[in-house]
């Protein structure tokens, strides 16, 4: 059974009607999951403890975001207004992205449906992204006997500015970006290995410049974890993506990089990442992709079923 991790407050903040973000893609790709029987097992999170955060979260930030005292102006910067049900279902993701971690160490791979929050920086949150989930579980992961490195492989639309600040100093993450070049955010910090796409790359390109690099990080680097940030608003429909990749360059996408950690023998814990549609349940068959995919290479006695 493939190991999935999800909780309904992921679904369940108050927004102002109009706003982009998608909140409800989370409930309707758990409620496809069940609808079609796929053999998943599912665990449910509970919320991190802010102090864990504070490892690589400067301390008064992550105090005055929790505590609802943050500058209003910051929290517009993040995108969402301040409440705390809003901080709750954050620091549930949060726990959800560590037990994905642990998940995938126990049977080679986990998805969470939800997850990277790539734009949150050391001090500051950014682009819907309140704290980094990617360096959390990265940090996560390097806790446990045997895990040195942990390769983060950002395929979400948007550069992960927030990911390569934060493991800028550290040789035991590798950061590996590939993303739009004219697109947010504006200001793109050097991650140890950036994919820049021009605006309106088709499917092929995008795979026929990813998956070499893909293939050569893990190849150089040899991680012993892979964090993987499946976005999906590389998707020619996308309303904040600026790419033509079609969905099955989404699937071919997903199954390199499952096929390329199973061929290593690597872990990998996956989160949906980004997508972008008003029409929220477009957003479904996107994302799950990352779940055939990851049924295809490490179950595909099952993935004959789905």
């Amino acid at each position: 059974m493939l190991p999935i991790v999800y909780h309904p407050i992921y679904s369940d903040f108050p927004l102002p009607d109009g706003h982009r973000y998608p909140l409800q893609k989370y409930r309707l790709l758990k409620e496809h999951i069940d609808k079609l029987g796929w053999p998943v097992t599912t665990f449910q999170p509970t919320h991190l403890e802010p102090e864990n955060l504070k490892r690589f979260h400067d301390k008064d930030y992550v105090d005055a975001l929790v505590s609802g005292s943050l500058p209003l102006v910051k929290m517009r910067r993040i995108g969402f207004p301040w409440s705390e049900a809003l901080i709750q279902r954050s620091l549930t993701s949060l726990g959800g992205t560590t037990l994905t971690v642990d998940k995938a160490i126990e049977h080679g791979v986990a998805v969470h449906l939800t997850g990277g929050y790539h734009h949150s920086h050391k001090d500051f949150g950014s682009g819907f992204c309140l704290f980094n989930d990617l360096i959390l579980a990265s940090d996560h992961a390097l806790s446990y006997p045997g895990i040195e490195k942990v390769l983060i492989v950002d395929c979400d639309v948007h550069h992960g500015d927030g990911t390569a600040t934060l493991a800028q100093e550290r040789e035991d993450i590798i950061t590996l970006s590939v993303h739009c070049d004219k697109n947010f955010p504006s200001r793109k910090p050097d991650s140890d290995i950036d994919i820049p796409m021009p605006i309106g790359v088709e499917s092929d390109t995008y795979l026929s410049e990813f998956v070499p690099v893909l293939t050569l990080a893990i190849a150089q680097h040899q991680p012993d974890m892979v964090i993987y940030d499946a976005g999906v608003d590389i998707h020619v429909d996308d309303e904040l993506g600026y790419m033509n990749v079609c969905q099955h360059g989404i699937a071919e996408r997903d199954k390199a990089v499952m096929e390329a950690c199973h061929q290593h023998g690597v872990p990998i814990a996956a989160v949906i990442g980004g997508g972008y549609r008003t029409e929220q349940s477009a957003l479904v068959p996107l994302h799950a992709e990352l779940i055939k995919a990851a049924f295809n290479i490490y179950f595909p006695n099952w993935s004959k079923e789905l």
